[in-house]
């Protein structure tokens, strides 16, 4: 027991004294909520000329996520550089040679990455969500309305699984260049195009982001085949694929 506390206290020393996998996290919280609150702010300026279809379906709380498509980047960037850092400094072999436990290792850097983007991603979801709501006036809704709070703190989970999926990948790729090259345009390009075009509609809305949002919102436009909580789902067990499949890279290949 005291040698696991060591080494997840040497991995919350690893990752909160290297500034660029802060920078990331403060960074995913000022994207999310300056775009947020400017789209709401939009939204509440045009609403009228918005089409029938669009005002009848509006939903508030997913509105003040806009800006989550681009916070998730910086949450997917603290994710490969929390992972990547220990291969790109050659830190990797010391880890192990202190922490030959593998499983250990990963499951100690895992939890400290997960904790961090946890917090970040609840306080980044309410602020948003609150700062959105002020600006939307007559449109907004209030926390103890049917299924907002369910959605708000969905908002933080999204935050957090896609961090942690990101940290999975890496462990298999183990290079930041390789996860970035792959994970950055894959969701902010490549699925939301998927999900966009009717033709592709079916296949983009079962990848993880594109499942995951599902969690925030509180209308059901009925294009989804899963509800909220089966968007979640989709996007844990994603997560889950993920980092099993780091774990039996990490196990089986050398520093």
């Amino acid at each position: 027991m005291a040698h696991t506390t060591q080494v997840i206290r040497s991995e919350w020393t690893k990752a909160t004294t290297v500034r660029a996998t802060l920078w990331t996290l403060a960074i995913a919280f000022l994207v999310t909520v300056v775009f947020g609150v400017l789209i709401s702010l939009l939204l509440n300026n045009t609403f009228e000329d918005l089409p029938e279809r669009e005002r009848l379906t509006f939903d508030p709380v997913l509105t003040s996520f806009a800006g989550m498509s681009l916070g998730q980047l910086a949450m997917i960037a603290f994710g490969i550089l929390l992972v990547a850092s220990e291969y790109s400094t050659g830190m990797i072999r010391a880890s192990l040679a202190a922490v030959p436990q593998r499983g250990l290792f990963m499951t100690a850097k895992l939890l400290v990455g997960t904790l961090l983007v946890l917090v970040v991603g609840m306080v980044t979801s309410f602020v948003t969500f609150f700062l959105g709501q002020a600006v939307l006036g007559d449109l907004s809704v209030s926390i103890g309305e049917t299924n907002v709070l369910r959605a708000v703190i969905g908002g933080g989970l999204y935050m957090t699984l896609i961090a942690v999926f990101a940290m999975g990948i890496t462990w298999v790729l183990r290079s930041a260049l390789l996860a970035f090259s792959i994970l950055v345009p894959l969701f902010f390009l490549v699925t939301p195009i998927l999900a966009s075009i009717e033709a592709t509609r079916d296949v983009g809305y079962w990848f993880p982001d594109q499942a995951g949002t599902a969690i925030m919102s509180v209308v059901d436009t009925g294009e989804r085949p899963y509800g909220p909580w089966g968007g979640l789902l989709i996007m844990v067990l994603w997560t889950v694929a993920a980092l099993v499949a780091g774990y039996v890279t990490l196990k089986k290949r050398d520093a």
